[in-house]
């Protein structure tokens, strides 16, 4: 199960990295929405690898058979090592890459503009992006926020795979 579970998840969390990596250039206000959607679609395409594990582990090592939870144990450990990787990028790329949380906040704030709302709002955007700066400053709370990202969509994409591949 380890080398299953070690192998899948690298190569997920590897690619989920690559990608974010990839997606660097589309981090300024203008571009940030495609940037988004670069990012989840890396995300979710790195999520189809816990399938793709989880079919490996029932054919090669529990010689075709699979239980849900066996199933559901390995799909968690790849997706959980995929977002760890994740992480790692993301700490990395956040803390070298000079001003990054300026830039997120101030994406967040033209947003709202953009969208006509009132000063009020904005002006509440201003401090809400003040606090969320705050913990993004924070290397663990950073870490705690970005396993909000890929960890979810990777614990589906288990629950899934455990569902459809278990086989008596």
């Amino acid at each position: 199960m380890k080398k299953t579970v070690w192998t899948y998840g690298l190569i997920s969390g590897a690619m989920s990295a690559g990608m974010m990596l990839a997606a660097v250039p589309f981090m300024n206000s203008a571009n940030w929405s495609k940037g988004e959607i670069f990012g989840w679609t890396s995300i979710v395409l790195a999520a189809l690898l816990v399938f793709f594990g989880v079919r490996s582990y029932r054919e090669n090592v529990a010689a075709g058979r699979l239980t849900f939870g066996r199933g559901l144990a390995v799909g968690a450990l790849i997706a959980l090592i995929s977002s760890s990787c994740y992480v790692a990028s993301w700490e990395i790329l956040y803390f070298t890459v000079p001003g990054m949380g300026d830039k997120l906040t101030a994406c967040m704030v033209d947003r709202v503009k953009e969208s006509g709302a009132s000063q009020e709002k904005i002006d509440a955007m201003v401090k809400q992006t003040q606090m969320y700066k705050k913990l993004w400053d924070n290397p663990l709370t950073n870490a705690a926020v970005t396993f909000i990202e890929p960890l979810p969509v990777g614990l589906a994409f288990a629950l899934i795979s455990a569902a459809l591949l278990r086989k008596k």
